[in-house]
């Protein structure tokens, strides 16, 4: 059962970002200041990449553990309409593969950063920083 109306609840859902979430935004701040320069949510390549950085040939997803289904402990299915969510958040996931398997096609490397990755507690700014040095030794390798 849920707790809030739904008029309240569908308010709060539209107001989930899709681009420029915070962590999104922290992790390419970070970046910037290690030297990387990146396009941003390249509209030309399959899946939207948050950062893309052509000089590498590489794409960097930042994707939010629920939307995209991540198998972590931080995702719980919601309680109402679970049939719906499996569905949606499964279709999420059948995309998300389908566009990675279409860039590494077209000869793009790709990363994916984890949601539950950059916001590790108890000291975040540590796992923003420790996934950056991680990008950035995907990036200079080959």
């Amino acid at each position: 059962m849920d707790n809030v109306a739904k008029s309240t609840r569908s308010r709060m859902m539209a107001a989930i970002r899709s681009k420029d979430t915070m962590p999104e935004v922290e992790l390419r701040r970070c970046l910037f200041r290690l030297g990387y320069r990146y396009r941003l949510h390249q509209r030309s390549l399959p899946g939207k990449p948050d950062m893309v950085f052509p000089k590498y040939r590489a794409v960097v997803f930042v994707n939010g553990c629920f939307w995209h289904h991540h198998e972590c402990r931080d995702v719980r299915m919601p309680a109402t309409r679970r049939t719906w969510w499996r569905k949606k958040l499964e279709g999420n996931r059948k995309r998300d593969i389908g566009a990675l398997r279409t860039l590494h096609k077209n000869g793009w490397r790709t990363l994916v950063v984890w949601e539950c990755s950059i916001r590790r507690k108890p000291n975040p700014d540590a796992a923003i920083r420790k996934v950056a040095n991680q990008i950035s030794r995907f990036l200079r390798s080959k």
